[in-house]
């Protein structure tokens, strides 16, 4: 069975990169059928192939067409699975604010890690795309955020993430919220440069890191008090 796994997750990888979106909903059905874990039908199928797809845009072998071409089927299979998703059980509550910074339209990222989050027991609040610096650090106030999650796959929207700090910090809410970055033309070394807390390369691995930081953060504050 664990061989049938591979293989299933291998060939949604495939289908994502190779664009097809009808042999992808066959792929994901006999996933299902045979009762393997949604959650990792995502991570290790699905976004694989999507990650995949942007290694080729990023060597210029795809293009923006084929990129979209990707994410429909990606989509395809996301619907097939995300009904099947066990929210994992949690005792904490957590709130993330997500959304792709302004400037910027490509919410493929974004999404893939929105729907991570809220099987991994995060209540989520999306913005959506093109969203203003300041529209984050009013959101995160609004619903009381333990996280701040930015997007983009553009290189020249990427100083926005730095104004979300900055104006996090002169609203004096910086201490109070983990503030996460991704996207193609991110790195650790780019997060590091503008003061966030958290990077990874895939969707799965971030929200992982994202509720380490939540939980440590809340149990500094529990062992101060």
């Amino acid at each position: 069975m664990e061989n049938l796994k591979e293989v299933l997750l291998n060939k949604l990888a495939s289908c994502v990169l190779e664009m097809e979106d009808e042999e992808v909903l066959e792929v994901a059905n006999k996933y299902i059928e045979n009762e393997f874990d949604a959650y990792e039908g995502i991570s290790k199928g699905l976004a694989l192939g999507m990650e995949e797809a942007g290694k080729l845009y990023e060597e210029e072998e795809y293009y923006i067409p084929e990129l979209l071409l990707c994410s429909d089927a990606m989509y395809e299979g996301i619907n097939i699975l995300k009904p099947n998703l066990q929210k994992h059980k949690t005792g904490e509550h957590y709130r993330a604010v997500v959304g792709v910074v302004e400037g910027d339209t490509h919410d493929i990222g974004k999404n893939l890690f929105k729907i991570m989050l809220e099987t991994s027991g995060f209540e989520v609040f999306d913005l959506g795309r093109d969203v203003a610096p300041i529209d984050f650090v009013n959101k995160a106030k609004e619903v009381n955020a333990d996280v701040v999650g930015m997007s983009t796959l553009m290189t020249t929207t990427m100083d926005n993430m730095q104004v979300v700090i900055n104006l996090l910090k002169e609203e004096k809410m910086r201490d109070d919220v983990i503030v996460m970055v991704g996207g193609g033309p991110i790195s650790q070394s780019f997060a590091d440069q503008i003061g966030a807390d958290g990077y990874a390369h895939e969707a799965s691995k971030a929200v992982k890191l994202a509720k380490d930081l939540v939980d440590k953060k809340r149990g500094i504050s529990k062992e101060v008090v």
